[in-house]
């Protein structure tokens, strides 16, 4: 069993920042890419940003610039660190890691339980 947990979300006024974390637990055996996605209310979940195991990234042209991404391996966690926060960056921020559980398993694709991150028009 995998478990991902986010922390960092809230409430921010425009131009803040917040930092999203979210930690792997449970049955890992190794991690591919991690990534986030948001979902606002009555919006399908979109894409916000990835990172490979080697640490390439990619984001959605919404938030480049202003969010990054970054990861720590040894400690099975990663990070959205998003700046320059709009009203428009309002929603539930996932966590999504593609794990491998033991070393004879296939990669499944695990979500975390989503953090809300407030931006005030």
């Amino acid at each position: 069993q995998v478990q991902l947990v986010e922390s960092g979300g809230g409430l921010v006024q425009p131009g803040g920042s917040l930092r999203l974390s979210c930690a792997a637990s449970g049955s890992v055996f190794s991690i591919y890419d991690m990534g986030w996605y948001r979902q606002a209310p009555g919006v399908q979940r979109e894409l916000v940003a990835t990172i490979t195991s080697g640490g390439s990234t990619n984001y959605a042209d919404s938030v480049k610039g202003r969010f990054t991404i970054s990861r720590d391996n040894a400690k099975k966690k990663v990070y959205l660190q998003m700046n320059s926060l709009k009203p428009e960056d309002t929603a539930v921020y996932y966590c999504n890691a593609v794990v491998v559980a033991s070393w004879f398993g296939r990669p499944n694709d695990y979500w975390g339980q989503g953090t809300q991150v407030t931006v005030p028009s």
